[in-house]
């Protein structure tokens, strides 16, 4: 793991190698806690090219490691950031070559000059960003893993072209210009996150996951070296058999392979166990390969409802694994907030972000490496609202539109108290596991799947904020919306599971993981997210993913084999913190000071009416609109600290 930023300078004239130095040093140095063992530069002053690379030592800890890495002929220069699990079965396809190191990056570096730059990545299985000069061709090439797991911005500024792992690396150099997008903004709001490709800066690109950019002019376009969409269809037209056993089985050696490659480290690793499915089926295995007691991280908290400590401590007990707890205050946790914005580089509202830091930064003074169980939700259906959603579509898909959408809204504007008497008399449309005690906010939802225009209207909304709201971002003529096609009732639960791997995995999920074990010299890996386990869950016929009316039936089934059901059987809770309860509480007057009318009108981004309407709505109890106020606010705070400029 590690730390990449260059820039391509296209001036009439060449650049001094002085011209190129000091800049080159600044984009490095600012994402220094990325890769805090090593560092280096390299640039050709006759085209204006600069690489900067920040080396967190993982493999081969030796100077072979050292980027900039020049291939043996000249040709090719690579900053790269990641991991190639299956960097040793390249080599052997490589055959005899003269290794200098054991490095993935030179593996990578003799895949290009055997087989080319994009069939080498298909060839590859990991997670990366990187940036490659070619000096024959004169030409640069960005590329990013399939899934998203490592980030990766660039643009135009002017005639220089920059690109970097964080926005701050972008930011320190002299031709940025910092100018924030207000459609951009509008998506924020909305998602909690920036979707790609958009960032938080206008001009600044995120490189989509599964795609490489090679710098042929201004207009040069990403292009897909792989698609979720892809993987999606493939599973369709060629699905797995109907067999349980066989599926478990096939399911086990695959996910086996993926961990056994990512447990390929020559620093200390561990594990994030959270004591849920997915990280505890992570551990399961990783504890069946390993010789000795795997090295497992969790927090807790004292709210009740918030803490999961104690389920982590008891399937830990069970595959006896050299567990770590650490038990947090409100203090401790709030203490976090005033760092997330320069963590995250722009604006970023999922508040599961401060438990993820804390998790990391306890897990990092044993380990350099953590596993994680993340991605299993997306791939194997874990999410409620997918259900929720389907539901509700399906059995109101006889309703005329007009007349569902107005029930929506009158829905919407109850308070939690009166939303769940309405919920105990509307309550008989769904199952019965679906019948929720205390359920405005689960009512508040269905009003907005009742709301929304169109079946992908809904399945968008359903993990989204400020719904509907016109205005919100001054000066912003349009909302800017992806536009998607319409999907058949059947296929709603696999639609969403296919947008929230193209986006909310990616553009949350993972960049949440990322900038905050980032933050703290940490490599996280991800064995859900080995592609061919992706490709593997789209074959997964839809029973043996949904059944009963839950989903990940078969995670469930392959974690039986290996933990007591006693033991994960409950609710889903996950890293979360109540901010709720901190905003009418703890963090009220801080929220107060960003969220003042005087001041949001003189900053001219946002409209004071409707974020000060929604933020009384919160402290009098007519509705819990903690992820609406956790995005303007995240706004609020970036913006506080120069985030724009």
């Amino acid at each position: 793991m590690c730390g990449i930023a260059g820039f391509l300078d296209t001036p009439t004239s060449p650049s001094s190698a002085a011209q190129l130095d000091a800049p080159l040093d600044r984009m490095g140095d600012a994402i220094a806690h990325r890769g805090p063992d090593d560092c280096g530069a390299w640039h050709d002053a006759d085209v204006g090219i600069g690489l900067a690379h920040r080396r967190l030592a993982i493999l081969d800890l030796s100077a072979a490691g050292h980027q900039p890495m020049h291939s043996p002929s000249g040709r090719y220069v690579l900053v790269f950031n990641g991991e190639i699990y299956n960097h040793l079965t390249l080599r052997g396809q490589l055959g005899a070559e003269n290794w200098h190191g054991h490095s993935d990056t030179e593996t990578l570096l003799a895949g290009f000059a055997a087989w080319g730059i994009e069939a080498t990545l298909k060839r590859a299985v990991g997670m990366f960003a990187l940036a490659v000069w070619d000096r024959q061709n004169r030409t640069l090439t960005l590329a990013r893993d399939r899934l998203g797991e490592k980030p990766l911005y660039y643009g135009w500024q002017g005639e220089i072209f920059l690109f970097g792992s964080e926005l701050k690396a972008l930011r320190a150099h002299p031709a940025f210009a910092g100018e924030v997008d207000r459609a951009a903004l509008d998506l924020f709001l909305r998602r909690g996150y920036v979707p790609a490709p958009h960032s938080i800066y206008r001009g600044i690109n995120k490189l989509p996951p599964g795609t490489l950019l090679t710098l042929g002019g201004r207009d040069a376009a990403p292009r897909p070296y792989w698609t979720v969409v892809e993987a999606r269809r493939a599973g369709r037209d060629e699905p797995l058999p109907a067999d349980e056993g066989a599926c478990l089985d096939r399911f086990e050696s695959l996910l086996r392979e993926s961990i056994t490659g990512q447990m390929v480290a020559d620093v200390p690793l561990g594990a994030f166990l959270s004591g849920g499915i997915d990280s505890s089926l992570v551990v399961a295995l990783m504890q069946s390969i390993s010789a000795r007691p795997v090295r497992t991280f969790t927090i807790g908290f004292a709210e009740q409802g918030y803490d999961e400590a104690g389920h982590a401590r008891a399937v830990a007990a069970h595959l006896g694994t050299q567990h770590t707890e650490l038990y947090v205050s409100p203090q401790q946790a709030m203490a976090v907030i005033p760092r997330l914005p320069t963590m995250y580089d722009e604006p970023f509202a999922d508040a599961s972000q401060i438990p993820t830091f804390l998790v990391s930064e306890m897990a990092r003074r044993q380990v350099t490496v953590c596993l994680s169980g993340d991605g299993g939700d997306e791939l194997f259906a874990g999410y409620t609202r997918y259900f929720w959603t389907a539901a509700v579509l399906r059995r109101t898909a006889g309703l005329p539109g007009p007349l569902r959408r107005f029930v929506g809204r009158r829905l919407a504007a109850l308070s939690p108290a009166a939303l769940d008497r309405a919920f105990a008399a509307l309550s008989g449309m769904l199952p019965a596991h679906w019948r929720y005690a205390n359920a405005g906010d689960k009512l508040g939802k269905l009003a907005d799947i009742l709301a929304a225009r169109s079946i992908e209207a809904a399945c968008r909304d359903a993990s989204s904020f400020w719904k509907g709201e016109q205005g919100l971002v001054a000066g912003l003529p349009a909302a800017l919306e992806d536009a998607l096609p319409e999907t058949a009732l059947a296929d709603i639960e696999n639609r969403m599971m296919e947008l929230d791997q193209t986006g909310y995995l990616p553009d949350d999920i993972l960049a949440k993981v990322d900038r905050a074990a980032m933050a703290v010299s940490l490599e996280t890996r991800i064995p859900l997210l080995d592609h061919r386990v992706v490709e593997f869950a789209w074959r997964v016929p839809p029973a043996l993913k949904i059944r009963d009316g839950r989903g990940k039936w078969l995670l469930r089934q392959l974690l039986y084999r290996h933990v007591p059901q006693t033991l994960i059987d409950r609710p889903k809770m996950g890293f979360s913190v109540p901010i709720d309860n901190w905003l009418r509480g703890p963090l009220r007057d801080w929220a107060e000071a960003l969220l003042d009318p005087v001041r949001l009108a003189n900053e001219g981004w946002l409209s004071p009416e409707a974020i000060r309407r929604m933020w009384q709505q919160h402290l009098e109890g007519r509705r819990n609109a903690a992820g609406e106020l956790w995005s303007v606010l995240m706004f609020q705070a970036w913006l506080e600290q120069g985030g724009g400029q």
